[in-house]
């Protein structure tokens, strides 16, 4: 005979495992880099490993040279390639229902109604938590926060991040530009200039992440007939305009972006990599021996890669 206890567990599982991929919705909805991620493809579940490591291309081949008829060619190995290495980092929310909850709400509709709202409230407490993640600067709780945006961009450009120093390996530094107390007359100046220094060929930056203040300066400083939206990412819910060919994004203090920042982002040189157990999955129910509830943990591991860093930059103020 089912109990309201193993009525609730079942509901909520099943279908959060049949739906699990409402939960990744539910972040994409409020973080635009997530966002972008997924509809690249730039979402990458993998089974294991000690860390994350991703290879980095930091040089160009050394044997490239013009030559004559039968003159000696360069065979020499080239060191083009090192690796970024990124921890691993686990996050969960826990679907919780004491028994009494439980059997107060033992009704059929009852139960339903319970299940719905915890499980609501857990996707909203996921997405909140992890769009700030994505933003930080991953010191958070001792340093078991994802390495986020402000661990990659610096306003120096220095700083060890994926395990390399920028300081001692120059190829690894951030580009940036101190926006010098920024107005509406001089924002698109500070813009163009870093937007330049991250282009190389046709990679370029295309998303623009802002706080309100530097989103506000540069709206103000468009024409009405430049102030538009784009089809792709009104469809998604984010409100971005265009500079060059990038969409520039405006997030508020509450997703987790500090002040006076934008962040210049080049995403394909960025991943989300997962681990394929644990991407928002649900584990089994947790019980205490010495308590009257269940626990229904959704866990998820993983950390934000970057393998260039040189085309990612930030404008601060």
């Amino acid at each position: 005979m089912s109990t309201p206890s193993s009525t609730f567990t079942e509901m909520v599982s099943t279908t959060l495992r049949q739906h699990n991929k409402e939960m990744a919705d539910s972040v994409s909805k409020h973080n635009a880099l997530w966002n972008r991620l997924d509809k690249k493809k730039l979402i990458e579940k993998i089974d294991g490993g000690y860390e994350i490591v991703e290879p980095i291309m930091y040089a160009e081949n050394s044997t490239y040279q013009r030559y004559s008829g039968f003159e000696l060619l360069n065979i020499n190995q080239s060191d083009v390639i090192t690796s970024a290495k990124f921890d691993w980092k686990q996050s969960v929310v826990n679907i919780v229902a004491s028994g009494l909850e439980l059997r107060n709400n033992s009704g059929k509709n009852a139960m339903i109604k319970l299940a719905k709202a915890k499980m609501k409230v857990a996707k909203q407490t996921f997405s909140n938590n992890i769009n700030a993640d994505l933003h930080s600067d991953g010191t958070a709780d001792g340093g078991k926060q994802i390495g986020g945006l402000e661990a990659l961009l610096t306003s120096d450009g220095t700083g060890t991040y994926g395990g390399i120093n920028a300081g001692n390996f120059t190829f690894w530094k951030n580009q940036f530009q101190d926006g010098n107390t920024a107005t509406s007359a001089t924002i698109r100046g500070k813009m163009k200039a870093l937007w330049l220094a991250t282009c190389r060929g046709t990679d370029k930056t295309d998303l623009i992440i802002s706080s309100t203040d530097l989103f506000s300066l540069y709206w103000d400083s468009l024409t009405d007939l430049q102030r538009f939206t784009q089809a792709d990412e009104a469809d998604t819910g984010f409100d971005s305009i265009k500079f060059m060919s990038a969409d520039v994004v405006h997030e508020t203090s509450e997703s987790g972006i500090s002040a006076n920042r934008m962040n210049f982002l080049n995403t394909d040189y960025l991943k989300l990599v997962v681990h394929k157990d644990a991407f928002m999955t649900v584990a089994d129910e947790k019980s205490s021996a010495n308590q009257d509830g269940v626990v229904i943990p959704i866990l998820f591991q993983g950390n934000l890669v970057c393998s260039n860093r040189a085309r990612q930059g930030l404008l601060f103020d």
